[in-house]
């Protein structure tokens, strides 16, 4: 009936047998409900019953973040699964008695059990054995019944598939294990469709943890008890997924064998795909390989990854299991350790683990996929409202008496591609589209997670810059927030668009740039006369504000030596390595003055796609025993406005030579080498910048030349040209 059985509380029937019984077994079932009254269903004291899999992870902790901006620990990790309808429906205090209780729990599974025995007594008729329950013994595994529907295990219980961890003892060591895999498998998944909880050994042993178990992960690094693997191997024999990460679990004719001298160091890894396509990456090894028995033939599906070694070792194998469409993916990589793990000794391995950081998640979605398990892209967030926001007390009443003049009846300001509408609050009622955004103007009903603005005021530091924020949680992309403002607001107002998320981030020419949460993205609007050093040399514009952002960061004290920098033309680096930001700038010239708009994203908190400045930070204090405190999104793009704006004032009055010195410093080309035109082309060496921003490089001739791009989108230093002299 799946789930048109509606019982009291929303409780699920996991199973529904018919018997028949005699006055006598009626009597005795009284009797035993007379005496032993139902439960009511609620969070148990004991430790072991708080671990179940329908109890609740507990969410991790937030500190309050410092003055400074420094970012708080946040949690993550799989989501910890809905309350039920009873919890949710269930007034405090109040008792109710459930004749059904959920599908977990211990007690109601001995009652069940007692009560076919009695049943078995009592009755006149031979009720026969019921099918193979996988969650009890295991022992009769090569006979157990394999319920499956093309091919993929039934949920039969209606919950959200349960991804469980399983990392053997209960030892803080095991629980940080438990949280390094939760977190991994969390940026691969939706949570929204899975949920990941911890699978203790007790429950492991009683509760019947593989009725509504996806996907079993087995992550511990100490041998599995006996009874364990049975029962791991029943659920394999069902139809069951296991993934295997550093752990001495197998099966099939596996072995793992210890090979001390790849223990924790950083090898190279051929990873060979279901459509037998290939990657190549660096991983930390665990130091064990995978090898057959002594003249056993083993059977080993499409998924494996060997080392580029003169033994080509083994190091991952996807294994199936029986007749009903079991299968393991065994690993003795980390694919569940980050490259900033406490594992990883030297800067070196974790650069190169850094550069293989996406091919890691790739290599992980893919065994993830062959495991019956959905990678798909997440679904992007639902557009909030702007709020605007103002960094000082001198620009409240100005601001709201221009906006008391430029708006229409229904209090909205329209431009070509975009209607703001300004409004005192929000509610759910109205809507929020791409071109059509409500803009909530009472400051004091403000307060988000990921934007501070008492933080923002402290780091901001300008005579005008960023003194107006339009603040988003969610926005399509910052860029357009500010088209229908750029020409008629004030200068000295200081507009800023600033969001947490964006749903299609532009980069140069068509590019898309990823804005996962973590960023810190903006878009801020600046005129600069035609008739000045800078407006003579517009394209020095992203070369400053990439510099703004390196110098943001650097400029504070002790961090200095945070090896962030600028990549010619538009880019913020991790040495010369890794992006880690961009800038992208649309001018408009209106009679003698450029209108631009500086839209700016760098990673801040966000480990993914790439690499973030958290990550450099906590790197530096792993090598050099440093105290530095990670920072926030906030802080740095005030910090970074406040930079931009001295670097435009010393531009205008020094031009070039007065910012060049502070941009060589960070710039990462320093005697660099590439080829005009294409692979096959002569080499040159980097030198400097042109009066105009364009790049100089020195030929093997002995002249110098400026360069300019030939409009690839992918790499502006690839195929660089010399413009033709007319």
């Amino acid at each position: 009936m799946e789930d048109r059985l509606q019982i009291t509380n929303g409780l699920i029937p996991q199973k529904i047998i018919s018997v028949h019984l005699q006055d006598s077994a009626l009597k005795e079932l009284k009797d035993q409900a007379t005496d032993k009254p139902a439960r009511i269903l609620q969070p148990s004291p004991d430790p072991a019953a708080e671990s179940s899999l329908e109890g609740k992870p507990e969410p991790d902790v937030m500190e309050d973040p410092a003055v400074l901006g420094t970012e708080p620990a946040q949690g993550k990790g799989g989501a910890s699964g809905s309350e039920s309808a009873a919890e949710r429906d269930r007034e405090p205090g109040s008792v109710e008695l459930c004749h059904l209780h959920l599908s977990s729990c211990h007690e109601c599974l001995e009652l069940e059990n007692s009560t076919i025995e009695s049943v078995k007594f009592a009755s006149a008729e031979n009720i026969p054995d019921l099918p193979y329950d996988h969650s009890s013994s295991s022992e009769g595994v090569a006979d157990a019944t394999c319920p499956e529907r093309e091919g993929r295990r039934v949920n039969t219980t209606g919950k959200a598939p349960n991804i469980l961890i399983y990392v053997g003892s209960d030892s803080q060591e095991a629980l940080g294990r438990f949280r390094q895999v939760r977190s991994v498998l969390a940026d691969c998944v939706d949570t929204d469709n899975y949920t990941l909880y911890q699978l203790p050994g007790e429950s492991a042993r009683r509760d019947p943890w593989s009725d509504n178990c996806l996907l079993l992960v087995i992550a511990t690094r100490e041998s599995v008890p006996k009874d364990l693997h049975r029962k791991f191997m029943a659920y394999l024999s069902q139809g069951g997924k296991v993934l295997g990460l550093s752990s001495p679990f197998t099966f099939a004719g596996f072995r793992v064998r210890t090979k001390d001298a790849l223990r924790d160091t950083v090898q190279n890894l051929v990873f060979s795909r279901a459509d037998q396509s290939q990657v190549k990456l660096s991983v930390l090894s665990s130091g064990c390989i995978y090898v057959g028995g002594p003249g056993e033939q083993l059977s080993v599906d499409k998924l494996q990854g060997r080392l580029e070694n003169e033994d080509q070792d083994r190091l991952i194998v996807q294994v199936p299991f029986g007749t009903c469409g079991g299968e393991a993916v065994l690993c003795q990589v980390h694919l569940e350790l980050p490259p900033s793990s406490s594992v990883v000794q030297t800067r070196e391995d974790f650069d190169l683990l850094k550069s293989s950081n996406m091919r890691r998640y790739e290599v992980l979605k893919d065994i993830l996929t062959a495991l019956g398990l959905s990678c798909a892209v997440k679904q992007a967030p639902a557009l909030t409202p702007l709020h605007l926001l103002w960094a000082a007390e001198e620009i409240r009443d100005p601001l709201m008496q221009w906006l008391g003049k430029h708006v229409d009846l229904e209090g909205v300001i329209k431009s070509s591609k975009l209607s703001l509408r300004f409004v005192p609050s929000y509610t759910s009622e109205i809507e929020v589209t791409p071109t059509a955004i409500p803009v909530v103007t009472d400051m004091e009903a403000f307060s988000s997670e990921n934007f501070n603005l008492e933080i923002y005021r402290q780091n901001l530091r300008t005579e005008q810059l960023g003194k107006t924020i339009l603040f988003a949680e969610v926005t399509s992309t910052t860029m357009s927030l500010l088209e229908g403002l750029m020409f008629e607001m004030p200068q000295e107002m200081g507009l800023i668009a600033i969001a947490a998320r964006q749903t299609e981030g532009k980069g140069r020419g068509r590019n898309a740039w990823l804005s996962p949460a973590g960023c810190a993205l903006s878009t801020l609007l600046v005129s600069i006369p035609l008739r000045s050093n800078l407006g003579q040399r517009i394209p020095f514009v992203q070369h400053l504000m990439s510099l703004a952002v390196v110098e943001a960061v650097r400029s504070i004290p002790g961090y200095q030596d945070i090896n962030l920098r600028v990549k010619w033309p538009n880019d913020i680096y991790y040495s010369d390595l890794m992006k880690l930001g961009g800038v992208l700038v649309n001018s408009t010239l209106m009679g003698e003055t450029f209108y631009i708009l500086i839209g700016c994203g760098f990673n801040v908190t966000n480990s993914n796609p790439t690499i973030c400045i958290n990550d450099l930070i906590a790197e530096y204090n792993k090598e050099y025993g440093a105290e530095l405190k990670p920072l926030r999104a906030d802080c740095l793009i005030a910090r970074t406005v406040t930079v931009l704006e001295k670097l435009i004032d010393t531009f205008q009055d020094q031009g070039p030579d007065g910012v060049l010195p502070l941009y060589y410093k960070y710039w990462a080309h320093s005697a660099q080498q590439i080829r005009l035109g294409g692979e096959e082309g002569p080499k040159v060496w980097i030198v400097g910048l042109d009066d105009s921003g364009f790049l100089q490089v020195h030929q093997e001739d002995g002249k110098v030349v400026t360069v300019h791009p030939d409009g690839n989108s992918f790499d502006m230093l690839r195929n660089l040209i010399v413009p033709k002299r007319l």
